[in-house]
């Protein structure tokens, strides 16, 4: 009888197809999450920003961040891709807020 095992040339098995849904389940769901707290930050944006600055950085940081996403999204979980630009942009509307 035949080894199935150990032979490096044997098809997936259903656990293998199981497991890599269930990685790209979790890695969608963690560049939507990321979406969504880029929108929260643009909604801070749109409400306390002074005026003529506040819709530039509301719709920028929401592009910034889906662009983001998707790009640590593909690079295969390399989060700190998206993170690092929403610390930047909560920062950023942080300071402005406080000025305004």
């Amino acid at each position: 009888m035949a080894d199935h095992v150990n032979n490096p040339h044997h098809a997936a098995t259903g656990m293998d197809a199981h497991k890599a849904t269930y990685q790209g389940f979790l890695d969608f769901s963690v560049a939507g999450s990321i979406i969504c707290l880029y929108i929260v930050v643009a909604l801070v944006a749109f409400r306390f920003i002074s005026n003529p600055l506040n819709v530039v950085v509301g719709f920028a940081g929401i592009l910034v961040g889906i662009l983001a996403s998707l790009i640590a999204f593909r690079m295969g979980g390399k989060w700190m891709v998206a993170v690092v630009p929403l610390v930047l942009m909560g920062l950023f509307v942080a300071a402005n807020v406080q000025l305004s």
